[in-house]
């Protein structure tokens, strides 16, 4: 059993970087495999990033490659999701999600425990 609450959204202007944090509590945190999704207004729930274990490349959305970058802490029981040259298309609820495993996966059933989401606003 996991908890996750993300935090570090907020408003930011186009070109600028966020950093966003979700904190892990309860099962062992080194076991999970970590990723972020996002909803933007009026669309469905889109994959952006995730990661397995330290040693295991991580995986991105095509439209994030390059500039957001995902990692985590085992000792803090935190993952993060770095976002630099941010743009207003990448504007949503931003939700950190986990799941016992190995290797990282994209698609958002196949993860078990999910946090209540940070928004992320991006100004044109």
């Amino acid at each position: 059993q996991v908890q996750l609450v993300e935090s570090g959204g907020g408003l930011v202007q186009a070109g600028g970087s966020l950093r966003l944090s979700c904190a892990a509590s309860g099962g062992t945190f080194s076991n999970y495999v970590l990723g972020w999704f996002r909803r933007a207004p009026g669309k469905v729930r889109e994959f952006v990033a995730a990661t397995g274990r330290s040693d295991v490349v991580p995986i991105y959305a095509d439209p994030v490659k390059g500039r957001f970058t995902i990692s985590r802490d085992n000792a803090k029981n935190t993952v993060y999701l770095q976002m630099n040259s941010l743009k207003a298309e990448d504007t949503g609820v931003y939700y950190c999600a986990a799941n016992t495993g190995t290797f990282p996966i994209s698609q958002d059933f196949r993860y078990n425990y999910w946090g209540p989401g940070t928004q992320v606003t991006v100004s044109s």
